[in-house]
């Protein structure tokens, strides 16, 4: 990252971002001259134009004015991991086709459609399941709804993430008592003290303990302080976050306010994929609400739309795009907490984590029936809480269920009603989460640490069925496929090494020539050891548990017969 950079975004503040300004101006009037239109960007930010055209070619959906042959289309096909392991998206694409021409279609990497697959965008309005069928209408009348349907269900006694907040006024009573009875700093530790002891960690994946990082950005001496929502989420599979965004945003904004005011900051900033349009409306509608309420505090929230780009998700790239930077990975240390957004202390979090704050700050004066204590009562003690699980169509009973952590898997699918079709694997956590195949299922329970044990990740917990119909050497390659078309490029172990590893697959599969194990074993060894964020890191594992599970299937593809050692290990 470029600090020179952070401090001239930085000048112009979050109301006027250069990210935000190539957004709105992309989607402005086409026939501007979009060269004059960037040149005059760069005077206003005191940028150099090669900066600008860095930012705006890295989006999917921004024109960068040169190759980008996916911008400004009338509609969208969604190739995500649910959706290809469905096999629907080839009817998709050819009546969208058929009815908007080629040049018309572009392709989304999903759209949080899991539940009922068949996914596609008109128009920046989604559509799923049997809505295909209805194209003719979607096509002539913009305000056609979709007739998505998925159920949200609850194993808990009491609700926590799906708990329906009927009265807002009523649910931030809780801040304001809060905020009158723990006013000093030390009393501020307090409370933070409480959120260490309940146990939650960060749902997005990585699991690292929330009150920790929130004390780390309290313990920072800066007069600017930084919320960030990383509401990006891009993986397939997934789509917890914008079922609390869309149906439950004031939870995930109580979050950010008690997190703004245990460290000191003042604005909150909701980074909220393109993708999910209906999440972005209904956010700013809460956040319109919340502001009606008049609340004795001086936080402030602001949305920014993304524009298309998985890597996003990665708490670093996610700041670096907000201040209108090539969104790349950064090294770390320094850490969000220490030189965030603008170079100022940013606490990061998911939006489930920050859907969370709520329960856990409830009842603080009756000890033995607080949130903290009933919320660090749920799990195996190092995972606590509850977790949203999404569930794709390959379920019989496909959509959101909340469960306490540690909960067996085997149970899980017994509450999902079983599978719609013969599945052999589940796909858990995302692209760069374990493929489970079901005979190991039953060892394993929804938490972290079961899951680490046993050489998979639970990630974000999206639950993907591999049908038994899909060849998992093509599986592979397109695991490698997402990761070369989404990786930043700042480390070379990720940006080629994905490149060679599809090309490796797919020369496989096509008779070209076959898989050297050795080859293949120091690729993934490379990607591990070598990358920069979790997308390279990650992305070998779940391509070492299909080597491992089942080998059967690959070793055709091989050279000498014998799958890669890695995959064992």
């Amino acid at each position: 990252m470029s600090k020179n950079l952070s401090q001239l975004a930085r000048r112009q503040g979050i109301d006027n971002t250069l990210f935000q300004k190539l957004v709105v101006t992309d989607a402005g009037d086409k026939s501007a001259n979009l060269k004059q239109q960037r040149q005059t960007l760069a005077k206003e930010f005191l940028m150099g134009e090669a900066v600008i055209h860095g930012a705006a070619s890295f989006y999917d959906f921004l024109d960068d004015g040169s190759n980008n042959q996916n911008a400004n289309k009338k509609a969208y096909v969604c190739n995500g991991s649910s959706c290809l392991c469905a096999q629907t998206q080839v009817n998709i694409k050819e009546k969208l086709v058929d009815k908007f021409g080629a040049a018309n279609v572009g392709h989304i990497t999903c759209l949080g459609r899991c539940a009922e697959n068949g996914a596609f965008q008109v128009d920046e309005h989604n559509f799923s399941g049997t809505d295909i069928n209805n194209l003719a209408v979607i096509a002539n009348e913009a305000d056609t709804a979709s007739n998505e349907h998925y159920q949200v269900r609850c194993t808990l006694p009491e609700p926590i993430l799906s708990a329906e907040i009927s009265d807002v006024a009523k649910y931030y009573q809780l801040f304001n008592e809060l905020s009158k009875q723990f006013v000093t700093r030390e009393e501020h530790e307090q409370l933070l003290d409480k959120l260490v002891e309940s146990g939650l960690r960060g749902r997005g994946g990585a699991g690292f303990p929330t009150g920790i990082k929130w004390r780390s950005c309290l313990n920072e001496q800066h007069n600017e302080k930084y919320i960030v929502c990383n509401a990006d989420e891009g993986d397939a599979g997934a789509f917890s976050d914008r079922y609390l965004l869309e149906q439950r945003p004031h939870a995930v904004l109580f979050g950010m306010l008690m997190s703004g005011f245990l460290t000191g900051a003042k604005i909150g900033v909701l980074y909220i994929r393109a993708e999910y349009p209906v999440a972005i409306t209904q956010t700013e509608q809460a956040i319109s609400e919340f502001e009606q309420l008049g609340l004795a505090t001086d936080f402030n929230f602001k949305i920014i739309k993304g524009a298309g780009a998985y890597i996003c998700g990665e708490e670093t790239a996610l700041l670096r795009s907000i201040e209108g930077q090539r969104p790349v990975v950064s090294v770390r240390p320094p850490f969000p907490t220490q030189s965030g957004l603008f170079g100022c202390p940013t606490v990061v979090n998911n939006v489930e984590t920050f859907g969370s704050i709520h329960y856990i700050f409830s009842n603080l004066s009756e000890n033995k029936n607080s949130g903290v204590e009933k919320y660090k009562n749920l799990g195996n003690g190092k995972s606590t809480g509850s977790k949203l699980l999404s569930l794709d169509g390959s379920f019989t009973h496909s959509g959101i269920i909340e469960v306490a952590m540690g909960t067996p898997l085997t149970e899980i699918i017994e509450l999902a009603g079983g599978f719609t079709k013969d599945i052999k694997a589940l796909h858990i956590g995302g692209p760069l989460g374990g493929v489970v195949p079901l005979g190991e299922v039953h060892k394993l329970t929804i938490d972290f640490e079961s899951f680490a044990q046993n050489g998979f990740l639970l990630g974000h917990a999206s639950i993907i069925g591999v049908p038994e119909s899909m060849k998992m050497i093509d599986y592979i390659a397109h695991l490698f496929e997402f990761t070369a078309l989404e990786s930043c490029g700042k480390c070379y172990p990720c940006q080629i090494g994905a490149v060679r590893g599809q090309e490796m697959f797919e020369q496989a599969v096509s008779g070209e020539q076959l898989i050297d194990s050795e080859l293949l074993n120091d690729l993934l060894e490379t990607m591990q050891l070598g990358s920069l964020c979790a997308l390279g890191g990650g992305v070998p594992l779940p391509i070492q548990n299909i080597l491992k599970y089942f080998e059967h299937e690959l070793t055709p593809y091989f050279s000498d017969k014998e799958i890669a050692e890695g995959a064992h290990s």
